[in-house]
């Protein structure tokens, strides 16, 4: 009898949900009043994680160990068996992904997965990416599918959450915590990607294709290998397939600055010594700053008073080499190129920043 009755309720819970599957396909597009549809996603690098979800409000409801019942078990939507939570409502809760990645310390696979968590009683829980992403909730969970199962801590908020919300906090380069709050829970789960990795896998791919062609791929490519200190000698190759598309200045001195990099310091400095001569006023400008970056004080100051002589007429130029003298500590030649600045009708942004070093340095009349 007791069979019998249960294979009932599940065939009259499937003609239910059968007919509104139905309907749904059979009608025009309405708005959801109830549980409404929603998106999160989050760029990491160059990746993204993206939530797809339907928001259930609390509504008054006792949530957790009622609506969402602890630990596995039927739990509400219809699960005809011990079932995690579906981790919103409707249709699967997903998750995607665009590249490989950890998800709670486990690597899985770029793709689409059906999301779900456990709690229990003291607040420890479980999530589980499903790889079966289409079902409905999780009536049809079948733990065959699952793709990972790792620990969880829930955690008790302060402030609480009408409307079911995911999102996305501590994002860092690499990293970021994916949060599902609801009512006074909040469900984190950690996600990273190997940027780095990703990122120069996917430049050696995009350099196979028209962009190949192209001195500014070459250079851009190289140029986050030069920021992120990664895969310096492939990055080489990269630089040296620019400058030989353009023989520019900017090719040129990415290519010295990863021999400088890579120890072959004297190639470097005969590189960059032939291309000066190729800088316009804003490289020779921007080169000086790198080397007062580096506390290459004598270096910068010879650069940027080359740029004074190739462009008398420029009160950036000499308000550059006022910022040169003055970082070393020579106030007076300081003092002298900010007033030479100022005396060639500058614009308002380089006349603001002379008159603020000459009155720290004490050389306003």
């Amino acid at each position: 009898m007791q069979k019998n009755l249960t294979i009932r309720i599940f065939a009259a819970c499937f003609a239910v949900l059968s007919s509104a599957v139905l309907w749904a396909q059979a009608g025009v597009a309405v708005p959801r009043t109830a549980s409404p549809a929603a998106q999160v996603s989050q760029t990491i690098g160059i990746s993204t994680v993206t939530i797809n979800y339907s928001r259930p409000s609390v509504k008054g409801r006792t949530v957790w160990g009622e609506l969402v019942p602890y630990g596995w078990g039927k739990q509400a939507g219809g699960s005809p068996a011990d079932a995690p939570w579906r981790a919103g409502a409707n249709e699967n809760t997903t998750l995607e992904l665009s590249h490989p990645a950890k998800i709670a310390g486990q690597s899985i696979p770029a793709g689409k997965y059906g999301l779900f968590f456990v709690i229990n009683k003291d607040d420890s829980g479980e999530v589980i990416l499903s790889k079966d992403n289409r079902a409905w909730g999780n009536f049809f969970y079948d733990p065959a599918q699952d793709q990972m199962r790792a620990k969880i801590q829930v955690r008790n908020t302060t402030q609480s959450t009408e409307l079911l919300t995911y999102d996305f906090i501590n994002v860092t380069k690499n990293t970021a915590e994916l949060v599902l709050n609801w009512e006074k829970k909040q469900f984190p789960v950690s996600v990273e990607f190997a940027v780095d990795d990703i990122v120069m896998a996917n430049a050696a791919a995009e350099l196979k294709s028209a962009k190949g062609f192209t001195a500014p791929a070459y250079t851009s490519a190289a140029n986050y290998a030069i920021a992120n200190k990664v895969n310096l000698e492939t990055a080489l190759g990269w630089a040296d397939r620019a400058a030989t598309l353009d023989p520019s200045f900017a090719t040129i001195s990415t290519k010295s600055r990863i021999l400088k990099m890579t120890g072959k310091t004297a190639e470097a400095d005969k590189l960059m010594t032939g291309a000066l001569s190729k800088a316009s006023e804003a490289e020779l400008n921007q080169y000086g700053y790198q080397l007062l970056g580096e506390g290459k004080h004598d270096e910068a100051i010879k650069i940027m008073a080359m740029n004074t002589e190739h462009h008398p007429e420029s009160a950036n130029a000499w308000d550059s080499l006022g910022e040169a003298y003055a970082t070393k500590g020579d106030k007076d030649n300081a003092i002298k190129n900010f007033k030479k600045a100022l005396s060639l009708n500058p614009p308002e942004n380089v006349k603001a920043n002379s008159e603020k070093y000459l009155k720290q340095l004490g050389g306003m009349k």
